[in-house]
């Protein structure tokens, strides 16, 4: 059982992961642009910034002994994710676009420090 406080973590690292993965898929993309050099070093800057953080809250995890086993898509609307802990596995289910409104204000939030 995960308890809230750790179910709290468990989201902002997810959240975490998914912006990191949109970003590096949206890296090779910017490197097509003609002003690559104004982007390419703001999106630099943000991911080492989200993997610093990312690496953080994945030992924080480690240490109360949680970990994302794996993603499985439900539907076009929800995603399944499983984890493992201490004293057994459990699903959560997300909505996609919910996870993707959050993603992108984390990204704004980040970006507006």
């Amino acid at each position: 059982m995960i308890k809230a406080d750790e179910r709290q973590l468990l989201h902002k690292y997810l959240l975490l992961e998914l912006a990191v993965k949109s970003l590096q898929s949206d890296y090779k993309k910017v490197e097509k642009f003609k002003m690559k050099s104004v982007f390419l070093p703001l999106m630099d800057t943000l991911l080492k910034d989200l993997r610093q953080e990312l690496f953080k809250l994945k030992r924080q995890l480690t240490q109360l002994r949680i970990r994302v086993v794996g993603w499985q898509t439900v539907d076009d609307y929800f995603s399944d994710v499983q984890v493992a802990t201490a004293g057994d596995d459990v699903v959560l289910r997300y909505a996609n676009q919910a996870l993707k409104t959050q993603v992108e204000k984390l990204l704004i939030e980040k970006i507006n420090k």
